[in-house]
């Protein structure tokens, strides 16, 4: 049996057993059939329990709840969507931009109450979230995320700060400026997910672990097809996120992206009367690249990003979970951003792949003639977004309309990604122009023009 505590430092300190849940044995017939057993699957069924409790609900999990990203996440409960709330505006309106905005600070809150109502201690900090300036290249986007907010009447939830003002919240070498979202909290990302999964079974779903699901069929007979036999259910619910890459009817709705990190020693009391960080705010730069920090609640900090290759034919490995000079990178950064911390000592680094869509626009969607609702495509902001999708797609399947339901996300359809090679060669060129227009950046002080290719590109 895979070593499950492994995967990742959350995972570790969960307080869980993590002896795998019995594997389905047989065919069976339900109301309700998920793949996956993450967070938008289980509060999928969360929902749709507690609006519903006759329904008879399965859970089919290659692994163990909680494997993926829901139990390796950067730990961040954020109301900032995958897409930008200037996207949203472009594209859909003012309106569905701001109603977007505040369904996911409604997500934060709600991750807290069910937490809470369900006695799941995920060590929930209210901080905010601080992106930073780390140099005059950054100061841009810095003063852009701000405008963003106020420029659509959301100014109360975001204030800019002076370089005085960052550093009384985290002390960063370089920050010259920052802004300083409100509605943003600090998780145990394992704790949640792992208590979550009880919470449903005593709502009544059945978690069938170690079962591979290798295909499923729509229309007059939905059903998950499994080795150990079918569940045939009157709607499925898709919720596998990067890991519908590797089913043959879904192999392009996603790309694996790899997200991987690392992990400090608790640092002392000394080291944070330096640093501060009283709040546990979750800190970002303006990286093209993708860097981004955390405080937990032991005491140490987790540094990590993007960087590591993707892979032909997206392909995922457990070997690929930990690429070496990523880290080594990721580790350097945390000594960069601290120099009081040059000789700390680093205890974890996990990774794991992240769902991304070519659009770069999450997808919440239910398609009653076929029998299949499906979230997913959360670009590695999860952990708010899921549970905004498990309370949408329990309103699509019960057929009730909310304002929820009316959201831009909601049967929104992303194009597929390109076969391979082209798309092998696409996402390698992005991965390395973006790596070198922040180089640039750092050596001239002067931001990215957002006119690059690469920039335009991935522009959401």
């Amino acid at each position: 049996m895979k070593d499950y505590k492994s995967y990742s430092f959350w995972l570790e300190t969960c307080g869980d057993d993590l002896t795998p849940r019995a594997p389905l044995d047989g065919s069976i017939d339900v109301d309700v059939a998920i793949l996956g057993a993450g967070y938008t699957g289980l509060w999928t069924a969360y929902y749709l329990l507690a609006k519903n409790p006759s329904l008879k609900i399965a859970i089919v999990e290659k692994e163990i709840a909680g494997f993926g990203a829901s139990g390796r996440n950067g730990s961040w409960c954020t109301a900032h969507f995958p897409t930008s709330l200037g996207m949203i505006a472009e594209h859909h309106g003012r309106e569905q931009a701001v109603a977007l905005y505040r369904a996911m600070a409604a997500s934060v809150d709600e991750v807290e109450r069910a937490a809470k109502a369900e006695n799941i201690d995920i060590h929930f900090m209210r901080g905010g979230s601080m992106t930073v300036a780390r140099g005059p290249q950054q100061l841009p986007s810095v003063q852009a995320g701000y405008e963003e907010f106020a420029g659509l009447g959301l100014g109360d939830r975001v204030a800019l700060l002076s370089k005085g003002q960052a550093d009384a919240r985290v002390k960063i070498e370089g920050v010259r400026g920052a802004v300083f979202y409100k509605d943003a909290a600090n998780i145990h990302p394992g704790r949640l997910v792992r208590g979550l999964a009880r919470a449903v079974e005593k709502k009544g779903a059945k978690i069938y672990e170690q079962t591979p699901v290798t295909d499923f069929s729509t229309g007059s007979k939905p059903a998950l097809h499994t080795p150990c036999g079918d569940v045939r259910a009157k709607t499925l619910v898709l919720a596998g996120e990067a890991y519908l890459s590797q089913l043959p009817k879904t192999r392009r709705v996603l790309i694996p992206v790899y997200s991987l990190m690392t992990l400090t020693e608790p640092l002392s009391a000394s080291d944070w009367a330096q640093i501060g960080w009283n709040n546990r705010e979750c800190v970002d730069s303006c990286r093209l690249t993708i860097e981004y920090m955390a405080k937990t609640g032991d005491g140490r900090i987790l540094f990590g990003g993007r960087g590591a290759p993707y892979h032909f034919g997206s392909r995922i490995e457990d070997e690929y979970d930990r690429h070496a000079p990523t880290i080594a990178m990721f580790q350097d950064s945390v000594r960069h951003w601290f120099p009081m911390l040059k000789d700390v000592r680093f205890t974890h680094a996990w990774g794991g792949p992240l769902g991304a869509p070519r659009d770069f626009m999450p997808t919440m969607m239910f398609d009653p003639g076929q029998g299949v609702a499906s979230a997913r495509g959360y670009v590695g902001n999860g952990v708010a977004t899921t549970n905004l999708a498990g309370r949408v797609l329990s309103d699509l399947i019960l057929g009730k309309q909310s304002e929820i339901t009316r959201l831009p996300c909601v049967n929104h359809r992303s194009p597929n990604w390109e076969i391979e090679p082209f798309r092998y060669i696409g996402v390698h060129f992005i991965q390395n122009a973006f790596w070198n227009l922040d180089l640039k950046a750092e050596r001239t002080g002067i931001a990215p023009s957002g006119k690059s290719i690469a920039e335009r590109l991935t522009r959401h």
